[in-house]
């Protein structure tokens, strides 16, 4: 294992630009509503929802893959509400692979079983862990599959591919 090692790497995802402007719009027609009779509490209720729809677009700006010596993070971001750490010794195997379209973007199960963590676009590492598996997609799946086969113990098996 090597202990030089390390990776960083953060993708955006442009689909949250149509979520901020669907905050945006929200807003705009809570303010535009602010004294329109006879329901002065829609004001509240659009101003809270662009709050929320704002709040959902800063927490999946970005998605960010970063090792932390004995376990790798994987954050959405910039506001850090999902998040997951991996321990590498819990991984027992990885390969490059993609996601379907079912599987989409967000975090949910997947229909083929196991977490899917995915921003944007298909390419993904599969890491098939000792209690299911997780799908992290990533627009560097190659080296972030090559950084972990090198984070796992001389030991196993996947080491030597």
């Amino acid at each position: 294992m090597s202990s030089l090692a390390i990776y960083y790497h953060r993708q955006h995802g442009p689909l949250c630009l149509l979520v901020y402007a669907t905050a945006a719009l929200l807003a705009g027609v809570a303010w535009y509503c602010r004294h329109e009779p006879p329901q002065p509490f829609l004001t509240w209720i659009l101003s809270g929802s662009a709050m929320l729809v704002f709040l959902f677009a800063a927490s999946f700006h970005h998605l960010t893959v970063a090792d932390e010596i004995d376990r790798l993070r994987i954050r959405f971001g910039p506001i850090p509400l999902f998040q997951r750490a991996v321990l590498y010794e819990d991984i027992v195997g990885v390969e490059v692979g993609r996601t379907s379209i079912l599987d989409g973007w967000g975090i949910h199960l997947s229909l083929r079983g196991g977490w899917v963590m995915n921003l944007w676009g298909r390419d993904c590492v599969v890491l098939k862990l000792k209690k299911g598996t997780l799908r992290v997609g990533t627009d560097d799946a190659e080296n972030l599959t090559s950084f972990i086969k090198s984070r796992l113990p001389e030991d196993s098996d996947l080491s030597s591919d």
